[in-house]
């Protein structure tokens, strides 16, 4: 089931008063509006400006601050470096300094070392210095002791010889010999001839030790055994006669030209 519309009577009461009346525009009877736009305007203007400062402000505030934090963060770069820098050189001088704390301590203990060997030197050298001192005093006793005899043995062959030059003559003569010296004050040296029979010149000698009171043959021309030699020795240390030992000597040299 359909209905119509149908205006009610306010509406057409609307449309009834706003019909102009005769003799009249539509655009009269229209309402008078004043928005206001040269206000408006102004009003616009002035905020378009002040945006406008405040953008500018803040762009400069913007770029004033991205220059700062620029510049902040080019020192702290700096800064950064320096410490960096700093801390490599400190890295160094600690190296150097563990390096002259390390030398100082090897040459601490090369000196340590060096003290310890001079001491040991120090003290073997007191010890043989106290050895030397009492082998010292050990040899001169000895030899006051050789000295006294030997002075005690000059006396008594001085006293001897005042009786047997006569007969030491008689030997040198009968036997073909004659005495020199030998080098040392200890020591004399007795030259035979006559016993090579094939060369009566041809010479035979000995050395005689006298710094002791026991006689003793060093060197002989030409060689001879010692154990013969020996014999005649301890016959002359027991007899104490020197005509003994030159006579004995002479048989072992006339016995070693004939073999």
């Amino acid at each position: 089931m359909s209905t119509a519309f149908e205006p009610s009577l306010s509406a057409s009461l609307s449309r009834q008063t706003m019909v102009p009346p005769a003799g009249s525009s539509v655009a009269d009877t229209l309402p008078n509006i004043n928005f206001g736009f040269d206000d408006l305007r102004d009003r616009m203007a002035k905020f378009t400006a002040k945006f406008d400062a405040f953008i500018e402000h803040g762009r400069k505030r913007v770029l004033e601050e991205r220059n700062q934090f620029r510049m902040n963060v080019a020192e702290l770069q700096e800064d950064q470096r320096m410490k960096k820098r700093d801390i490599e050189i400190i890295h160094m001088k600690t190296s150097t300094h563990q390096q002259n704390i390390e030398k100082e301590e090897a040459e601490t203990r090369e000196m340590e070392a060096a003290i310890n060997s001079f001491a040991t030197q120090r003290d073997n050298h007191i010890a043989k210095r106290d050895a030397l001192k009492a082998q010292i005093a050990q040899t001169q006793a000895e030899i006051d002791a050789r000295l006294a005899s030997q002075r005690s043995h000059a006396q008594q062959q001085e006293a001897q010889s005042r009786f047997n030059v006569p007969e030491l003559d008689f030997w040198i003569t009968n036997l073909c010999l004659k005495i020199e010296g030998a080098g040392h004050d200890d020591r004399l040296k007795f030259v035979y001839t006559h016993i090579d029979e094939k060369d009566w010149e041809r010479e035979a000698w000995f050395e005689l030790v006298t710094s002791s009171r026991d006689y003793d043959v060093k060197h002989c021309r030409p060689k001879l055994e010692r154990e013969k030699v020996e014999r005649v020795l301890d016959r002359v240390n027991e007899s104490r006669e020197l005509v003994v030992l030159l006579k004995g000597m002479r048989e072992l040299f006339v016995e070693a030209m004939k073999s």
